[in-house]
Order: structure tokens, then sequence, then C-alpha cells
């Protein structure tokens, strides 16, 4: 991983690019265009540009299209070229112009890439494992947004934001997205587990999905299998446990077999008669003595049947990692300010959003070199402190550093901050400070403004 790192590295300055020509380069983006590239009409905003400067805006703390069009200057007056107009509007066209298909088969293609050059040993058991996990995250309130992607039904009109749902398939080797999938946030087939069946095309033979209860559900778990996949998910509440039933393989540790719902509404008939009409699965009661966890106890379901191969105590440690889509969302939604986008119509918000996940792929990308460089898991290296190194190093491209000299400056800057190893650290779940004594919006502003004047 290091040596490509660096050889991207002295490419991109070789090629005299934007400064994330040296996470992202210009031939990938062009791959990833494909014939649209010829029809991209631009002189400054080319289409290797228009991402660039679309990537940084999305990794800066301010977000703004004026700071990300200033840093296009600066490069460009760095190069000794005529500076570009500092006015947004053409920026702001050739990002609505870049095609969706476009956006989201960069995504596909920075975290495949990772995972592949990533070493087997950082596998599960020589398997791929996919963390898969659901969030939201709210949009500006124009009409284009609230008809595609409408707020929650219990707020009155005007008083709360379009809400778009959405999963996201981690890996959990190296925390790369490998894919996603976004739509309303309420409405038939807009759970969490109908749009991870849109998504079932990335699993291949052996891949292991690690998720939560919300995955756990009969159809869900065939359909898996069917496709050669295994899962490891946490048990539905409302299924009944009985550890006396079933073929016992140990302690609390158990086979049983599930018979075959009925049909459900979404899925056709032949595809149901595709399916076993019985569906072997394991069951393991997962203690946790942790101080400081809110459960105590959770029991675990899991396709992998071979007791031997894959020992109870084993798919309890890997269920505890499914923790790490939490922590890579909250990355995704704090750290890069995901939870709120900013565009004002549908098609620009879902650029935005795969746009997030392309330049939370390159950040990724960097953990998982600068991890493999000192021989440790990239999980344990700090995102956030990844992503201020690279805000202050990347500027430094357009200097005369030698190149091996610069890379070694950030692997090592990466490497040393490591995610904070404190065991058995408790914290109440308590707040110190105190929130501002405002009211909530009950109705739209203007009635406000209305009743002040």
């Amino acid at each position: 991983m290091d040596g490509s790192f660096r050889r991207a590295v002295a490419e991109a300055r070789r090629q005299k690019g934007l400064y994330f020509a040296s996470l992202l380069s210009e031939e990938r983006i062009d791959e990833a265009f494909g014939i649209t590239r010829a029809l991209w009409q631009g002189w400054v905003y080319t289409p290797a540009v228009t991402v660039w400067v679309f990537l940084s805006q999305c990794l800066s703390a301010d977000h703004s299209c004026v700071e990300a069009v200033a840093g296009l200057i600066a490069w460009r007056v760095a190069r000794g070229k005529q500076p570009c107009s500092a006015d947004t509007g053409a920026y702001c066209t050739a990002r609505a112009d870049l095609p969706e298909e476009v956006c989201h088969r960069l995504l596909q293609r920075t975290g495949r890439t990772v995972e592949e050059e990533a070493p087997r040993e950082w596998r599960w058991r020589g398997h791929r494992v996919l963390d898969v996990d659901g969030s939201t995250f709210t949009m500006p309130d124009t009409p284009e947004n609230q008809a595609e992607y409408p707020q929650v039904p219990g707020q009155r009109r005007g008083c709360g934001f379009p809400i778009a749902r959405i999963v996201v398939v981690f890996s959990l080797a190296v925390g790369v997205v490998l894919e996603a999938a976004l739509g309303k946030y309420q409405g038939k087939q807009t759970g969490e587990n109908s749009l991870f069946r849109t998504l079932h095309p990335l699993l291949e033979t052996g891949d292991i999905v690690l998720a939560d209860r919300c995955f756990s559900g009969w159809f869900d778990l065939a359909l898996l299998l069917q496709r050669g996949a295994y899962a490891v998910v946490r048990k539905h509440q409302q299924r009944p446990t009985d550890f006396r039933t079933g073929r016992r393989l140990g302690h609390h540790d158990h086979l049983l077999c599930w018979s075959k719902p009925e049909r459900p509404p979404w899925m056709d008939e032949e595809q149901y008669a595709a399916l076993p009409e019985q569906l072997t699965v394991r069951e393991v009661r997962v203690r946790v003595e942790q101080r400081g966890f809110r459960t105590k106890e959770m029991l675990v379901i899991t396709t992998l049947l071979d007791a031997d191969q894959y020992p109870a105590a084993a798919l309890a440690q890997l269920y505890r990692r499914r923790w790490q889509a939490e922590l890579n969302l909250r990355s995704l939604k704090i750290v890069l300010q995901m939870d709120h986008l900013r565009c004002k119509t549908p098609h620009r918000v879902r650029n935005e959003f795969w746009m997030h996940l392309v330049a939370y792929n390159l950040i990724r990308q960097v953990m998982a070199v600068a991890a493999a460089r000192v021989g440790v898991e990239p999980w344990t290296v700090s995102f956030k402190a990844t992503l201020q190194i690279l805000g202050k190093l990347l500027p430094l491209l357009e200097q005369n550093v030698p190149t091996n000299a610069w890379c070694d400056a950030l692997l090592d800057a990466v490497a040393a901050h490591v995610v904070g190893n404190r065991p058995d650290r408790f914290e109440p779940r308590v707040k110190k400070r105190r929130p501002k004594t405002y009211q909530l919006m009950r109705e739209p502003r203007d009635h406000y403004k209305r009743r002040a004047a």
C-alpha cells in the first residue's frame, strides 16, 4: 500500500494536478466519467477540477462554495496561472452538471481499491466482513427537496426539514464505504433492510454481513445465503428463546430450524419459491461483562454453523466490532458534517451525499496506508486527526518538498494519532452544558414575524 500511495503522489505532482490529485487521480476520475467526459464543456472547471474542488469543500470545516473557489484560486496563482473568477456561479453550475452515476461510481471504485490493496490478515478468519448500518440526514427546506424527501409527518409544514434515510455498507477491515443507498424517510420499501436489499449485488461468496437486529428477519438471512454470504446479527426481540431446544453446540450455543413464513408483499412468487422451506441458524448468548455498557446480555444469530471453525467467543468479539459502523457514521455525520447537507435540489443533494462518501474513503485510504506502515489495524487510527493533518500538508505539494519526505511526514503523523485505549472506562450518560432556553419552532417563521410587526 505504501509504494502505490507514493507512486500516486509522485504522478500527481508530475501532472501538476490540484492538491487532491494525490488522493484521487485525474485518470480515475476520467474513467468514472467514461463517454460523458467528451461531452463536458469547461475551461477552468474540467471534470477533474470540479471533482477536486468538490472534495475540498466536503472536507473543509466551513463547507462553503466561497472557500472552495478560493482554494482553486490559490492553487492557480501558485502555479503561475491566471486566477479564475471568485464568483461561485461557474463552480456551482459545474457541480450541478456532475452526473449522479459518476459520483456513485467514484464511491464504489475508491472503496474497492482500498479494500483490495489491504493486507489479507486484516480480514476476519479469511472472510470479508461487511458492516451494515442505517441513519438519516436532513437538507434545506425547499419545495423541491420536500417533494422528494418529505419531512417527518408529525411536524407542521415549515417547521421541519426534508429528511432522507440512508444505509451504508462499510468494510470492517479498512473502514471504507463499499456501497450505499438512500431513499425517503417513510413509506413502503423505505426501511433499512429494504434499502440494503437493493445493495445485494455487492455481495460475494463467503462474505459476512455484520448488522443489528433490523436485518435479522427470515428473508433477510435467506437472501444472503442464496448469494453465498453469511450473517452475524442480533436476534430480534420478538423471537422467543429457549436453549433447551434445537441441537446443542455448547453452553448457550445451539442450532435451530426456522420455517419459511408466508410470502411478503414485496417479494414475487418466483423469488419466494426459490428459497428453502427451512432455514438453519445458530443462536449464541453473549454476556457483556464490561462496566458502563448498557446492554448486559444479547442474543446473536448467525448462519456460520461450524462451532469448531467459528467458536462462540470469536462470534461475540466479532459482533462487538459491529459498533465500528456507528463510529464510522459519526465520522461522516459529525466530523464531515454530513448530518445536514446544503444543496437545494434533490439531484444536488444526492451528489453532495456521494461526494462526502468519496471524501471519507480518501481519508480512510491514508489511514490504511499509515496503519500498514507501522503494523497496526486502521480502525485504531484517529479519523479526525488524519483529516486535520491532510488539511495542513496537502498544500505543501505546491512547494519544492521531496515526495518521499512529504509522504514520510504525512504517514508518520497520521500513525502517531491512535484512538484512545481506555479499557473499562465508565462515563454516566448525563450532560453538563445547559442548552439555550429558546422555544422550539411550532409554526412557520413568517407567522412569528407577522405577529411581531
